[in-house]
């Protein structure tokens, strides 16, 4: 059993007993012994894993940032949930975020995981009093379509007016004007794609995290 699965099943029973103490202590009690469950059936990492190992990219960096950002919809449109996770050159973690949309599509969350971790990233700068422009920063994503887009297509749109090849609008235009505006905070960038559940940590976490958003809001 999926740990949001479990968690679940305890939130119903709490509202079947909302005065029994005795029950309400015995339910905590076992939703404390749901958090060793995995919340993936396909992979033992688990939400609170702290250590993942660095990208290549960034091994021997002595300075930069990995953003790792996945996006989920239950229903193409239906409701959605984006999530993102940030490590510094240090592997330490210094953001994991997500949150849920509706209704919106797949392509939409992918966009929206990647424009909150480079919002997190500046707003980390914000609160700290520093501004590091010149740190490389990582983007790795398993949509094609954020990794291609930003890089292919949006040099095309904007030159055209942000029209595609057509005249017509891109899909998504707000989005993409957003993330072509904030990646102009960072003075080297780039967008990576991977493989999406094959195994790689920091994507499997983004896309559990998403997963979990939409258990926890209902969907």
């Amino acid at each position: 059993m999926r740990k949001s699965e479990y968690q679940k099943i305890i939130k119903k029973l709490r509202a079947l007993f909302p005065d029994d103490q005795t029950a309400l202590a015995a339910l905590d009690l076992l939703s404390t012994k749901g958090d060793s469950l995995p919340e993936s059936e396909s992979s033992s990492i688990e939400l609170q894993n702290d250590h993942f190992p660095l990208p290549d990219e960034m091994i021997g960096k002595k300075a930069g940032f990995a953003v790792f950002a996945d996006g989920a919809c239950r229903g193409n449109p239906g409701p959605g949930a984006w999530a993102t996770m940030i490590q510094d050159h240090n592997a330490e973690i210094i953001l994991k975020s997500s949150g849920v949309d509706v209704p919106t599509t797949n392509n939409k969350m992918e966009l929206e995981g990647v424009i909150r971790g480079l919002k997190g990233l500046i707003e980390k700068w914000v609160e700290e009093g520093i501004s590091d422009r010149e740190s490389p920063v990582f983007i790795y994503s398993d949509s094609k379509y954020v990794v291609e887009g930003i890089e292919k297509w949006v040099p095309g749109w904007k030159g055209r007016g942000w029209k595609k090849a057509d005249n017509k609008e891109p899909e998504n235009l707000l989005l993409w004007k957003e993330l072509d505006q904030l990646r102009q905070n960072f003075n080297t960038i780039s967008f990576l794609w991977v493989k999406g559940h094959a195994g790689h940590p920091q994507n499997e976490l983004c896309d559990r995290m998403a997963n979990l958003a939409l258990d926890e809001a209902g969907f």
